[in-house]
């Protein structure tokens, strides 16, 4: 009897710790207070390595440290921009499936330039002039912020805040309680009459402490000594643009002379306005009490100024360095913020990029390394070409987001034989030495494109909204930019983005294995418990799933 009771004893110890050890492995145990999805405009993925050694311990090296890094995340549609990076993350789908083809594209039954979140049934509110309606009605499927509404029976919170319109309602996606922007001719964030919750007294109460003017009046100084910005070009050169103002693009920058208007315009391009972003994501959290309910909510936020500073000053420049360098500060604040409103294990966060960035073409071409970017005049010059065989003027109508789009009306209308105008085209701009594929996008098997690109050109096909041809150009060479940087290719310096997962229920480690954007919708999914976005493509990161 005695040895069967010790028996019972191990068996009993045995399976109570096997039921601690496993615990987390159980098929449901509940979901996180909030989630906070951060996206870093424009963040080029060795942004994280290239200012390690300069970062605070808190901020970056804290999600890259104490969370899991997903070090090998590539985009895997073209083109690389904000609006459909951002669709990308949140929907696990691609622009072939979700209908963002880019920030702006011609619809092709009317002929119509549309911006991605173009709304006309819907107005501005908070905003002097009212101009500008905007909503996620474009967007043709779900998010997973809005599969969280729909598993808990709309009860979760779900809320979008970025410098950007794009950046905050695409996220933010169509049952979100609300989605902000910023007005840069009032100083304030606004909303659209499409969400249910408008103009909160929180939010009033936000914008009358006008913070964008006292950000604004403490200009931009460099954080640190200029000697020790050792991962920069030299602080004057021609690759950098004059912020408003300016006769040169050089530190301090001083805005003293702008008017009113000018100066909350000029936020947008300073480290200042991703430190008001978060502290328009904090207000947004305290006035909300998101985190404080039964179910979870979920916040999206999209720092914009990075992409800004970028597009101005390019990716080697002391101003993006800089940017960084305060930026992981504001990030490191925002955590300890976190940590005391909702608990530091009732939170999960990621952090991405919606895009990367390519080194300034003139830069790379005064090292000797193949690069440049296309003539102002391109378009001009393609149709001039075709009008020497065709007799006709603007057979292309535009040229967008490395696409061309062909003026089918006056093709049809001149009865010209379709197929010979594309075969012109092609055979013209074949002849340049920056071209390195010109796609039918209506075959594109017509043409032998290796991996990734083929893969990335259908990915980013959607024929109501796309063009008919994409020139692929050769690695190093981008569209019309004269000084700092832009964004777009296939190339790994705009389709490698950072992906760092923190939080409620992350394991530490590393992955250098090929993941995609389009798998991070499906993990946080899975991480929640609830269905993966109704257009969804992505894979679940197993790895993050402890």
């Amino acid at each position: 009897m005695r040895r069967f009771y010790l028996l019972l004893c191990i068996i009993v110890l045995s399976l109570s710790s096997c039921i601690k050890k496993n615990k987390h492995h159980h098929p449901y145990n509940g979901r996180p207070k909030l989630v906070v999805g951060i996206v870093i405009d424009q963040m080029r993925w060795d942004y994280l390595y290239r200012y390690y050694e300069r970062y605070g311990n808190d901020g970056f090296k804290r999600l890259i440290n104490g969370g899991f890094n997903c070090d090998n995340t590539l985009i895997n549609y073209l083109p690389a921009y904000t609006g459909p990076g951002h669709t990308c993350i949140y929907t696990g789908s691609v622009p072939s499936i979700h209908g963002i083809a880019a920030n702006d594209w011609i619809d092709n039954a009317t002929g119509k330039s549309v911006y991605c979140v173009d709304d006309p049934t819907v107005q501005l509110v908070g905003n002097a002039d009212g101009k500008g309606s905007y909503s996620p009605r474009n967007l043709l499927v779900t998010t997973v912020t809005d599969e969280l509404k729909l598993a808990t029976n709309l009860r979760s919170k779900v809320y979008g805040v970025s410098l950007k319109d794009r950046g905050s309602i695409l996220p933010a996606g169509h049952l979100a309680n609300a989605a902000y922007w910023y007005d840069d001719k009032t100083g304030n964030f606004t909303t659209s009459t499409y969400y249910p919750n408008k103009f909160p007294e929180w939010l009033r109460k936000f914008d009358m402490r006008l913070i964008a003017d006292s950000l604004v009046k403490q200009n931009w100084n460099l954080l640190y000594p200029a000697n020790t910005y050792i991962q920069s070009t030299a602080d004057a050169n021609a690759y950098e643009g004059n912020l408003p103002g300016e006769k040169a693009p050089v530190f301090p920058h001083k805005f003293d002379t702008l008017t009113q208007s000018e100066k909350y315009n000029v936020l947008r391009t300073i480290p200042a306005g991703n430190t008001y972003s978060l502290l328009m994501a904090k207000a947004c959290i305290e006035g909300e009490k998101l985190g404080q309910g039964r179910d979870a909510d979920f916040l999206c936020v999209s720092l914009s100024s990075s992409d800004y500073i970028g597009h101005q000053f390019g990716p080697n420049s002391v101003e993006v360095e800089d940017m960084y360098l305060r930026l992981d500060k504001d990030i490191a604040s925002f955590l300890h913020y976190l940590d005391e409103k909702v608990g530091k294990d009732n939170y999960l966060l990621f952090l991405t990029a919606d895009h990367g960035a390519a080194h300034n073409a003139g830069f790379l071409s005064d090292l000797d390394v193949p690069a440049g970017s296309t003539a102002a005049d391109m378009l001009d010059e393609l149709n001039a070409n075709l009008k020497t065989v065709f007799h006709r003027d603007t057979l292309v109508k535009a040229m967008m987001n490395y696409q061309l789009y062909l003026n089918d009306e006056q093709i049809t209308n001149a009865k010209l034989d379709r197929e010979k105008v594309k075969l012109a085209i092609r055979n013209w701009l074949y002849k340049r030495p920056e071209v390195e594929y010109v796609v039918d996008l209506e075959n594109i098997n017509s043409i032998a494109l290796p991996e990734p690109i083929h893969t990335m050109v259908i990915n980013g096909y959607y024929r109501p909204r796309s063009g008919q041809m994409q020139v692929i150009f050769n690695p190093g060479w981008y569209e019309t930019k004269a000084y700092g940087t832009t964004h777009g290719t296939w190339q790994p310096y705009d389709a490698h983005i950072p992906l760092l997962w923190y939080g409620w229920h992350i394991p530490r480690g590393t992955s250098h294995r090929t993941i995609h954007m389009t798998d991070i919708a499906p993990t946080v999914a899975a991480l929640l418990h609830i269905q993966m976005p109704n257009g969804c493509i992505g894979s679940v990161i197993t790895e993050v799933i402890k």
